[in-house]
């Protein structure tokens, strides 16, 4: 049973259609890296599985029951962090976190819980205009995990922030199924960071599903590109095309786009044709090669 499941969600402003039948599963333990295009309808779903608009049709089920219908529970079992967090700058993190706490009517220990998940104990009792953006963003995400949520919800958790804050918010992410328990549904632009922390993709487009799996699912569709070089580009070039392979051939090489057929074989059939093969390399294909495959193939 998935832990967040979209049913047919539709969403129309207007004429407009922001989302078209859009089903997504999130299963538990998971982090789900949930990417696409500015304006594809992201932030949109994101609004709508948090109760924050309605949508035109379908149906967000969270923990296996209808979001609707079990509203307090299922909120109650997920945190959020939607584009910047909502922080006082002067109070300490500790005072913003204890806001929230009262809020929420939880316990106090659920604080110094919160902080150590994001590695915060040292700076907690710092006015947050003293902090550094990686460290809002973290507060922010403390803020989220103040309930000890089973599912957290990210729209753009990077924005705004430099090199070490990016990198401080992967390593959060990556610890937090294993070690805490949390299942992640993380929107974000920036390809690479998802490539390296997520385990599952959905891939939206103009509001429509393109793709949802596991990496590896979404590498079988488009495995990558061989580099070929060698005494007589042209010649190899055709050869391999009698054969019935795809290439792109130029001065500086051949390019073998998504080859069906392992690298050392190519290498083989060349040489015993009489080629000599200078370079062969196998590029394997990223997250943001695969993206832009899926989409610009719609």
């Amino acid at each position: 049973m998935p832990l967040l499941e979209t049913v047919g969600i539709t969403r129309r402003f207007g004429d407009v259609n922001a989302l078209s039948d859009v089903c997504l599963r999130v299963r538990a333990g998971s982090i789900f890296g949930f990417l696409g295009p500015n304006g594809a309808g992201k932030t949109t779903l994101i609004r709508i599985v948090l109760g924050l608009i309605r949508p035109t049709a379908g149906q967000v089920r969270l923990f296996g029951r209808d979001a609707r219908e079990n509203r307090c529970d299922a909120l109650r079992r997920t945190g959020s962090l939607v584009e910047s967090p909502s922080l006082y700058g002067h109070l300490t993190g500790h005072e913003n976190l204890e806001i929230r706490r009262r809020m929420l009517g939880l316990a106090p220990a659920s604080i110094a819980r919160a902080l150590e998940v994001v590695g915060l104990n040292s700076a907690a009792g710092k006015l947050v205009r003293q902090y550094s953006l990686g460290m809002r963003q973290r507060l922010g995400s403390a803020q989220a995990l103040l309930a000890s949520p089973e599912l957290l919800i990210l729209d753009e958790p990077t924005n705004g922030l430099d090199p070490a804050g990016i990198r401080e918010m992967r390593d959060l992410l990556r610890r937090m199924p294993a070690e805490h328990g949390v299942t992640v549904f993380l929107s974000s632009h920036l390809l690479g960071e998802v490539e390296q922390v997520a385990t599952h993709i959905g891939i939206l487009s103009s509001g429509r599903v393109l793709f949802q799996g596991t990496q590896a699912e979404l590498r079988e569709a488009w495995q990558g590109r061989l580099h070929i070089r060698c005494d007589r580009n042209r010649e190899a070039a055709a050869l391999l095309e009698r054969a019935g392979f795809s290439v792109d051939v130029s001065d500086d090489g051949i390019e073998m786009e998504n080859p069906a057929i392992a690298p050392e074989s190519v290498n083989r059939m060349l040489v015993e044709a009489g080629f000599a093969v200078s370079f062969l390399a196998y590029e394997k294909a990223s997250l943001e090669q695969l993206f832009l495959h899926v989409t610009e193939a719609a």
